[in-house]
């Protein structure tokens, strides 16, 4: 697990290669990965967009933006606690991920950028 810490918000990522789902020999490599976001300021905030960079050793890299997190844009009282799952293809079984959520606090909608902590897509067999 990957953290990083921003005003406050707290973001957390752990990543799971997807065998089931992947194709070696296409070049076709599928893992997963679980972001859990922790409100640990004051404030009440909704996060707004997403703003990938996603880096495989074998392709271009690629950036992916857009509102909210797999089709919501939570909002999370101080204290609160929201988790997702999501998915990423790599041609190469090697690569990484990291980014942006801009969240905005509700009280005077001042926004603001938290860092995704940088994360690393690895197949197993990479590793030998």
């Amino acid at each position: 697990m990957v953290t990083e810490i921003t005003q406050g918000i707290k973001v957390s990522v752990v990543t799971e290669y997807q065998p089931v789902y992947s194709s070696p020999s296409q070049y076709h490599f599928v893992f997963t990965y679980r972001v859990h976001i922790e409100n640990q300021s004051e404030n009440t905030i909704q996060l707004l967009r997403r703003h990938w960079h996603i880096y495989d050793a074998g392709a271009r890299t690629r950036e992916v933006e857009g509102e909210g997190v797999v089709g919501q844009q939570p909002v999370l009282e101080p204290g609160q606690k929201h988790e997702y799952v999501s998915g990423c293809n790599l041609k190469s079984g090697l690569g990484k991920m990291t980014g942006t959520y801009l969240m905005e606090r509700i009280v005077d909608g001042k926004q603001f950028e938290v860092k995704i902590p940088e994360f690393s897509l690895i197949v197993p067999f990479k590793l030998n």
